[in-house]
């Protein structure tokens, strides 16, 4: 990699910042309804966390160029 670009352009940056956004809304309790809160509400945390996950590693190996 010898070019560089924004780093609001970057898919692992994006990624991560959502990463991180999934796991501050869990801690503070995200209302989810009228439904079972827990059961539901720790499946769609898991699933976003792991979905994220991949992303960033998906953007990490497919960078072409650095972030500044």
């Amino acid at each position: 990699m010898t070019t560089t670009k924004p780093w609001y352009l970057s898919k692992t940056i994006w990624a991560s910042l959502v990463t991180v956004m999934i796991s501050v809304g869990s801690l503070l309790g995200l209302p989810e309804g009228m439904v079972d809160k827990e059961g539901l509400a720790d499946a769609i945390m898991q699933v976003i966390t792991a979905v994220t996950g991949l992303v960033a590693i998906f953007g990490r190996l497919t960078a072409a160029e650095k972030i500044q």
